[in-house]
């Protein structure tokens, strides 16, 4: 596409915080991020409890602390990494190489195609182990809407980054298929003006002759 090179336009752009809102990328990384907040905060406030008779708390997935520290620790891994690419969108435009361009968007589809297989793992495991919970470990049923929570929006969540590897995929195609953009692009006027000055080259085929030599022009 004409002007475009991996879904954004000429470096040096001004930056359009609404455009950039309403980007679907940009929704989905927003809505990601929401998701590993609630993801690490209910596990962390209230992934803990225990039976009356004991003090040391468990976790609620069937007291299995290896469910607990993979929900806090994606979550709070895949909540850095949406303020990371956040960051990214907002520079990429400012990107001059188209390089540097083809790494950050391959760069992009790799890590959301990792996030979206590492939440269809972990939410596997979170609803599996919430499956086996014995009754007798949580009687009062204590944080059961927040395990919950956690199991539904890490199911919520292989579908954001999913969604994200696919647009990042699209993007990688549109710069890939353009050969406009095969190298790293120049500005136009940058040409202009490093050559000011073009040699002339005469076309008039009377006054040189490849074969015959010079001839006299008739004035």
């Amino acid at each position: 596409m004409e002007g475009m090179a991996y879904g954004a336009g000429k470096a040096g752009g001004a930056f359009d915080p609404v455009t950039f809102i309403r980007q679907p990328q940009t929704i989905l990384r927003i809505v990601s991020w929401l998701f590993s907040i609630v993801i690490f905060g209910c596990i962390a406030n209230e992934g803990y409890v225990n039976r009356p008779n004991e003090v040391e708390e468990f976790c609620i997935f069937n007291r299995n602390q290896n469910a607990c520290n993979y929900g806090v620790t994606m979550g709070t891994l895949a909540f850095l990494c949406c303020v990371a690419f956040l960051a990214l969108d907002v520079y990429f435009p400012q990107i001059s190489s188209v390089k540097d361009r083809k790494k950050a968007v391959l760069a992009d589809v790799g890590v959301s195609a990792f996030w979206s297989f590492m939440w269809f793992v972990g939410f596997c495991f979170l609803a599996n182990q919430w499956q086996v919970a014995k009754h007798e470990d949580n009687p009062l049923r204590e944080g059961g809407d927040a395990a919950r929570a956690a199991i539904t929006f890490s199911f919520f969540s292989i579908f954001t980054w999913a969604g994200q590897a696919f647009l990042a995929f699209q993007r990688y195609k549109l710069g890939a298929d353009s050969a406009l953009f095969s190298q790293d692009y120049t500005d136009p006027s940058q040409d202009a003006a490093s050559a000011p000055y073009s040699s002339y080259q005469p076309h008039n085929d009377a006054a040189f002759d490849a074969s015959a030599g010079y001839q006299r022009q008739d004035y």
